[in-house]
């Protein structure tokens, strides 16, 4: 009995590893006595002269001759001989989904009228796939190889993903500037083509993201900017923003002269728009009592109540933007009514 199972071996994924679709038991002589171990997550697949023989999913430690050859559709009536074993192939495929994270190798030139090279972006985002068919996995995969890794995949999606980028982007005029808000029937249709590209492989893509798509420097400043100036909405809360973010940036360095000029606009203008604020709040409310006064008191003219000559008195700088009055009643520079 020693020498016949002295050859006895043990029939399981040897090199099994996270990233691995499938690993191939093969060139070895299954002898009298073997075991077949099946993990979680794993399927095993017998195959003989290239022809799938049996399938098992549940996961557990078989005698081969009792347990398995029985269910083998063409060897099941195999009988182990002295010296003689079975020659028999057995894949072992992973059964869990895959998550690969996926960035285009390459800028995209999207067309755009404006832009005569077109508008490079690039993208990045997540795609999950699994194995769906065992029979068109072996017949144009397995076939040839011993084993199969995500990175194949990965290779494979992303050597055509930046076409399908640029087709689904391009497709009914969405806005080139804010993609983002297109993103879920982008990665829909992407899902769909990649679908095509790979099922018949045995493999399905399951998920398909974009993350984000992102813009050289220079168009994200521009984009960035616009969408403040919609916001913000009013020129002067902009100059406002623009001289913040000077000293938040250390453009407008403090203690010095531009730090001092910019301080003193910057409060001239808060407090002009307080006083708007208010003045458009209590003028509602003042003017029933105006009325009545006038009503109750006869309105009377006096020579103390004209205007004297010289009253008011000019500022030295302009509210409105900090620029030296030069003596006139408006601003040099922007306008600005000073007296």
């Amino acid at each position: 009995m020693f020498f016949r199972n002295q050859f006895a071996n043990v029939v399981e994924w040897e090199e099994f590893r996270d990233d691995m679709i499938f690993w191939k038991w093969s060139n070895k002589e299954i002898k009298k006595g073997s075991k077949l171990i099946i993990r979680p997550g794993q399927d095993a697949i017998f195959l003989h002269s290239g022809r799938i023989e049996g399938i098992f999913k549940d996961e557990g430690s078989y005698d081969i001759e009792s347990e398995i050859i029985p269910f083998l559709s063409t060897l099941k009536g195999f009988k182990f001989g002295f010296n003689s074993g079975m020659r028999a192939e057995v894949l072992f495929v992973n059964t869990k989904e895959f998550t690969v994270k996926w960035g285009t190798r390459n800028a995209i030139n999207l067309p755009h009228s404006q832009l005569p090279g077109g508008l490079p972006i690039r993208a990045n985002g997540t795609f999950n796939f699994k194995v769906n068919n065992y029979i068109d996995l072996i017949d144009k995969i397995a076939g040839v190889k011993s084993s199969y890794h995500v990175e194949d995949v990965k290779l494979r999606i992303t050597s055509v993903l930046d076409q399908y980028l640029m087709k689904w982007i391009s497709r009914e005029g969405k806005d080139m500037f804010n993609l983002q808000a297109n993103a879920s029937d982008i990665s829909k249709g992407i899902k769909e083509d990649l679908d095509m590209n790979i099922i018949e492989d045995g493999m399905t893509i399951t998920r398909f993201n974009v993350r984000s798509f992102n813009y050289p420097e220079e168009i994200q400043q521009r984009i960035t900017k616009s969408a403040s100036h919609s916001m913000i909405g009013d020129l002067g809360k902009y100059q406002q923003v623009e001289m913040v973010d000077g000293m938040a940036s250390g453009k407008v360095q403090g203690g010095g002269t531009a730090s001092d000029m910019t301080g003193m606009m910057m409060g001239m203008n808060v407090a002009n728009e307080m006083m708007k604020n208010m003045n458009q709040h209590q003028q509602p409310s003042q003017q029933p009592q105006q009325i009545n006064q006038q009503q109750a008191q006869p309105q009377q003219t006096s020579s103390n109540d004209q205007p004297q000559a010289g009253a008011t008195e000019k500022p030295n700088f302009c509210p409105n933007c900090g620029t030296k009055a030069a003596g006139g009643n408006f601003c040099t520079n922007c306008g600005f009514k000073l007296v």
